[in-house]
């Protein structure tokens, strides 16, 4: 038994570095939101328009309730203020010396208030609010020469206390009304006059129902401007999302007007924009208007397309067609003439020679022409049970046989040793010629395209429903301009197009056209340390059809 070691038992760099790693990620996501980097998740347009009606619903009861909060409360310190000089005029009844008036009963002359009876008045003089208080202060005389006191609800006397005492007096004495803090007391309303015989006469009223009621008063406005938010938001959903329903079915119109193929074949535009979503007069009919215009023109022009592209397929089929007996006809006759029994200069033999193989690669061309506009066209295959492992046998080896400086090898480990009813290997069902064609164009192009000595392997795998079969060859790869359009026609990856290797620059896209019309996929990718791998994905065949047995193959068998 071998020991791991300390090795093996200390953490690996990327456990640990695992949850640091996603929190550096998740904090670099978020810095790049919040930079701009990244875009933000956008409102859609229904919810930006109930976001502005509740928005300006609570702007309109914010600015309601504060007006009227403001207004109910100068209303409220006007009548304090009124109650205030009231309460001040009543107390100077009381003193020595009342306060200079006008006297309008005496014939305008000043009037001297003197208070009745003669004793100090006492607390809480008659008419005065509770809370209310009120004292008079001799020249000279400090806040701790002064006793006052207030009246609670409960009838209970209550000194105040002579920080209060002294900020009242230190109020100036002009008879204008101030609002001030008395330490202990609370908020007040104070009035500070002189009397005639130079005294401080001192009226002060709390401003605790003003506070009380704009309190209330505040509370119920913002239930009120809640409930209205609320239910503007619930009637602004409702409203906006009826109002929006024909932008919705615009919509979905072009939603599934977009998920149609429109890239080939006949196309045919049947959907549109209902006629109740069209009405010019709105803003959304003005929209469905011009997207069922713009669909008659795509539709008008795709039927062109088609009928274009169903000509020149036509022509191209009939041409290839037509030429397939002059070919023949030409490659007949120059096999004659190079076997005349009459000797013939070498000038003459070579020319044969050309025109004999011109007119091969000739009517290999027009073959490959004439398949794909059968493909194109539609036309069905043939559809029997085909294992694709037997025919990557055959492929290599012929391709063997084809090219025997590079080296081939056959992968077959992909696949289950032992068939069972679930999984029937790499039977699919098909055109066993045209999958045969796919097999020797992909390896053909391996042959010709990579250098001599290069390893090319083709394997064939079974992974959950679908048959994979991959050609892998390390040769020098295809440029990456080159390889978006590989399987378009004609496509050679010389630039000189030169015609010693063969080929005709359509045997990709014949491969492509057979696998796509047996409802698989062809695709090119890079192979890992240089080189290309095709990829072949074709359906695999239910179980009821998998009928060819496979025999089991090794893993990696080398041609």
């Amino acid at each position: 038994m071998t020991s791991a070691g300390p090795a093996a038992r200390r953490p690996s760099a990327t456990a640990t570095a695992g949850p640091v790693a996603r929190l550096r990620d998740r904090t670099t996501a978020l810095r790049d939101r919040a930079t701009g980097a990244l875009p933000r998740p956008r409102w859609t347009l229904r919810r930006r328009l109930v976001a502005l009606v509740v928005a300006l619903v609570a702007v309109v009861a914010v600015a309601v309730g504060g007006l009227t909060t403001l207004a109910l409360r100068g209303s409220l310190v006007a009548q304090l203020d009124d109650d205030l000089t009231g309460a001040h005029n009543r107390f100077m009844m009381w003193s020595d010396d009342g306060p200079v008036g006008t006297g309008a009963a005496s014939g305008g002359g000043d009037v001297v208030l003197h208070r009745f009876p003669a004793e100090a008045p006492p607390v809480g003089l008659p008419g005065q609010e509770v809370g209310t208080v009120t004292f008079a202060a001799e020249p000279g005389q400090t806040a701790a020469d002064v006793t006052a006191a207030y009246l609670l609800r409960s009838g209970e006397q209550r000194v105040v206390p002579t920080e209060a005492v002294e900020t009242l007096l230190a109020l100036p004495h002009d008879g204008q009304i101030r609002e001030v803090g008395l330490a202990g007391v609370g908020e007040y309303r104070a009035l500070v006059s002189t009397t005639r015989g130079g005294d401080a006469a001192v009226t002060a009223m709390p401003t605790a129902t003003v506070t009380r009621t704009l309190g209330a008063y505040v509370l119920m406005v913002g239930v009120v401007a809640l409930l209205a938010v609320l239910a503007a938001a619930a009637a602004g959903l409702v409203l906006v999302r009826r109002e929006l329903r024909p932008l919705t079915r615009v919509a979905a119109t072009a939603a599934r007007v977009s998920r149609l193929p429109l890239d080939r074949g006949e196309v045919v535009l049947a959907d549109r924009v209902p006629a109740a979503d069209t009405d010019t007069a709105t803003e959304v009919g003005s929209v469905g208007a011009a997207l069922n215009r713009l669909l008659g023109h795509v539709e008008g022009a795709l039927s062109a397309r088609y009928a274009s592209e169903s000509q020149v397929r036509q022509f191209v089929a009939d041409a290839s067609h037509e030429l397939r007996t002059p070919l023949a006809s030409i490659r007949g006759y120059a096999e004659l003439v190079r076997r005349l029994p009459d000797d013939l200069p070498p000038e003459a033999l070579v020319a044969m020679a050309r025109v004999e193989s011109e007119s091969q690669r000739m009517t290999a061309l027009v073959e490959d022409m004439l398949l794909l506009a059968r493909l194109d066209a539609g036309r069905p295959l043939d559809t029997e049970p085909v294992d694709l492992a037997m025919l990557a046998v055959d492929a290599v080896t012929d391709a063997h046989a084809a090219g025997p400086d590079h080296t081939w090898s056959l992968d077959l480990s992909g696949l289950p040793d032992d068939e069972s009813a679930d999984e029937p290997g790499a039977v699919v069902v098909g055109d066993d010629h045209r999958l045969r064609q796919v097999l020797a164009n992909l390896l053909s192009n391996a042959r010709l395209h990579t250098p001599a000595g290069t390893s090319v392997t083709v394997r064939v795998a079974r992974r959950g429903s679908e048959v994979v079969l991959d050609v892998v060859d390390h040769g020098p790869g295809i440029p990456a301009d080159l390889r978006d359009r590989l399987f378009e026609r004609f496509v050679r990856g010389d630039a000189s197009r030169n015609r010693a290797a063969g080929s005709t620059g359509l045997g990709l896209s014949i491969a492509h056209a057979v696998v796509t019309a047996h409802g698989g996929t062809l695709t090119v990718g890079e192979t890992a340390g240089g080189g290309t791998t095709f990829t072949v994905r074709l359906p695999a065949a239910p179980p009821d059809d998998a009928t060819i047995p496979t025999s089991p193959a090794p893993a990696l068998v080398d041609a």
